[in-house]
């Protein structure tokens, strides 16, 4: 205990005064590695932490390890009972718990009931690790937890099932005016230029040069022009604002 004195094994490991010392900490606790640990490992862990507690630890002890059990100690075990938490339940079991659902979640999101259901795994996971990290000081009962477990799983339920829902109505409406706008944007070129080409093809040069009526058409869609003064007060005050009266017209295409 020589070696060891002035160690306090309940002090964070790095200052959590600063950004990265906190940092450092949680990535400490949220350690996924240590949920592969057997539970007898957890246990050699947790009696080092209590031993050196006590003031007595195994000859040879480094702070390293000392360090190490406590991490263990802290990713497994309940500091107000001192009881072993179930896996799923532990902080450390965030990462791959979290990242595993929500993929789950974002792939299955087509049908009601696999919405439905994800999200009732999401929030029975919630549940769990709020439980298993529960203030154990504080009393609490079996009608209090059903309670507050039904309740957040339906409130998640009803609200992802809705906004499912919503979603495809804005689905449905967002097409439409996608649409729309693109038939807006495409008129100029589809419905003057055929009338301009139809008008032309009656001379002769034109019936000479069948071969270039595609590229021309092409051309022309590109050509298209609108005076400055007939565009939106915002847009021709941004235009005479840069250019002056150097610029007299716009010229646009479909929109691409």
């Amino acid at each position: 205990m020589e070696a060891l004195k002035g160690f306090d094994i309940d002090a964070p490991r790095w200052d959590q005064s600063t950004f990265v010392g906190r940092l450092k900490h949680f990535f400490n606790i949220t350690d996924c590695r240590t949920v592969l640990l057997p539970d007898s490992r957890l246990d050699e862990a947790k009696a080092l932490v209590e031993s050196f507690r006590a003031g007595s630890v195994p000859p040879g002890t480094t702070e390293e390890q000392l360090h190490y059990a406590k991490k263990l100690y802290d990713s497994a075990f309940h500091p107000d009972t001192g009881d072993r938490m179930n896996l799923i339940g532990r902080m450390s079991f965030q990462v791959p718990g979290g990242m595993a659902i929500t993929g789950f979640m974002l792939q299955f999101y087509r049908t009601v009931p696999a919405v439905v259901f994800w999200q009732w795994v999401n929030q029975s996971f919630n549940a769990l690790v709020n439980y298993t990290n529960r203030n154990a000081a504080s009393p609490i009962t079996p009608k209090q937890i059903g309670v507050a477990y039904v309740t957040a799983t339906s409130t998640a339920l009803a609200t992802a099932v809705g906004l499912n829902l919503y979603t495809k109505k804005a689905a449905v409406k967002g097409i439409t005016q996608v649409v729309i706008s693109r038939v807006t944007m495409a008129a100029p070129g589809m419905i003057i230029l055929p009338i301009i080409m139809q008008r032309l093809e009656k001379y002769r040069f034109m019936q000479k040069i069948t071969f270039l009526h595609g590229p021309l058409q092409v051309m022309m869609v590109g050509v298209f022009s609108m005076a400055v003064s007939k565009l939106e007060p915002e847009l021709r005050e941004s235009i005479v604002s840069q250019y002056g009266d150097r610029v007299s017209y716009v010229y646009f295409n479909k929109g691409l």
